[in-house]
């Protein structure tokens, strides 16, 4: 019966938090529809609401944002839109702070969230994963003796709350995972390990290996 209950669990508790997952989402993306005029809203036109049109109506204004900033007429509106925005003294700091971070974020050629990294932390002997942000600030660099790096420890189940550090680049190891299997790992508190990858052609097997291929 345990054995029976505990299938049943496998089955329906990644389902059903797939399931939420997505119905968080459709919901908020939803509220888009709030922007269109309640006479051309899907309850007003068919008579009944339609689930995820919020999403499409979202990927849509990206979309048309993304067509309008790539050209100079779009791009000279969005600095002058800026530019009001920075003269706001409080909407100054937040719109500053969010934007340089979406920027370092989302660009291509940006290293924040690159590359997973093994650290010692919080105490020597004790290890966990973390994630490169970047370099420490050159107000910051002066009073340190070696090469550190930005680092942020993300705190499990919830990644989204963490600790930055600046560590010594000797004392960070970089992971041979991408940062999504190293997020899976971190939000399943070490259950969902990835994948051990097959090592290069080539590549020379450990001392302990090449002793048990030798006694075989």
């Amino acid at each position: 019966m345990k054995r029976y209950l505990i299938a049943g669990l496998l089955v329906w508790v990644p389902l059903g938090i797939t399931i939420w997952v997505l119905y968080f989402l459709v919901s908020t993306l939803d509220q888009t529809l709030l922007l269109v005029p309640e006479s051309a809203r899907p309850e007003a036109l068919f008579g009944f609401h339609i689930p995820g049109l919020g999403g499409v109506l979202s990927i849509l204004i990206l979309l048309l944002t993304g067509v309008l900033a790539a050209n100079f007429f779009g791009a000279r509106l969005i600095t002058v839109s800026e530019s009001l925005l920075g003269r706001i003294p409080v909407v100054k700091s937040i719109y500053s702070s969010v934007k340089q971070v979406s920027d370092t974020l989302l660009s291509d050629t940006g290293n924040a969230f690159r590359k997973a990294l093994l650290v010692e932390y919080p105490y020597p002997g004790c290890w966990t994963i973390a994630f490169q942000t970047g370099s420490p600030a050159i107000a910051v660099a002066g009073f340190l003796d070696e090469e550190h790096i930005s680092v942020y420890v993300p705190t499990t189940p919830n990644p989204t709350s963490g600790f930055f550090l600046m560590l010594p680049r000797s004392r960070v190891h970089d992971l041979d995972m991408t940062v999504d299997e190293a997020l899976k790992y971190i939000i399943s508190m070490g259950v969902v390990a990835p994948k051990p990858r097959a090592p290069p052609v080539g590549r020379e097997l450990p001392a302990a290996a090449s002793v048990l291929n030798h006694r075989n």
